[in-house]
């Protein structure tokens, strides 16, 4: 066994271990925290898996923005959660199970993994992408090269209204928190 792949599965142990803690805790701010974590870890699994642009966005918006999201969120309300009635969790376990049933179903009719007869296999451009990439670009993933490289102009633009949406929803916080309060109604 390879280093890659241990070090592969101590990530996948750290991400369940941390998810279970997720689920245990009642308390939102070390939530907020274990989130990040998770994303963080996420993002070390994404650039040893060869995908550093999966990797880079899931440590921006998985561990900066949305840890950020999460504290402003409780700068404005509780950060503690509400107890919930154990009918309601019933409710919750129930949906989130017809959810993954669902999912694994759907699944059951996509293309094996690697089947000749995918649209990844047969479609005009797969030579372009995957063989003349690596003398094009020469980067080992190739999402990454179509991402960077071909996409490149459409991956910053897509970048630039991720960070123009947060930035305005960080104004938006910041200007309600200021407001004046009116006591006319």
């Amino acid at each position: 066994m390879t280093t890659e792949i241990l070090l592969n599965y101590g990530l996948l142990v750290f991400l369940v271990t941390v998810a279970l803690a997720l689920a245990a805790m009642r308390h939102l701010f070390p939530v907020a925290m274990l989130t990040g974590l998770y994303s963080l870890l996420s993002a070390s699994l994404f650039t040893l898996l060869d995908a550093p642009d999966v990797a880079l966005t899931e440590a921006a918006v998985g561990a900066g923005v949305t840890t950020v999201l999460f504290l402003a969120t409780f700068g404005l309300t509780r950060a503690r959660e509400k107890p919930v009635k154990a009918s309601r969790q019933i409710i919750g376990l129930v949906v989130t199970l017809t959810t993954g049933a669902t999912l694994v179903y759907a699944s059951l009719d996509m293309p094996h993994f690697g089947a000749a007869d995918t649209p990844v296999q047969t479609h005009p451009l797969r030579h372009k992408y995957l063989v003349a990439e690596q003398q094009e670009v020469d980067v080992p993933n190739t999402v990454t090269a179509v991402l960077g490289s071909y996409r490149g102009y459409d991956t910053l633009g897509e970048t630039a209204v991720v960070f123009t949406a947060g930035l305005g929803v960080l104004l938006l916080l910041g200007r309600s928190r200021r407001a004046p309060r009116s006591d006319k109604a």
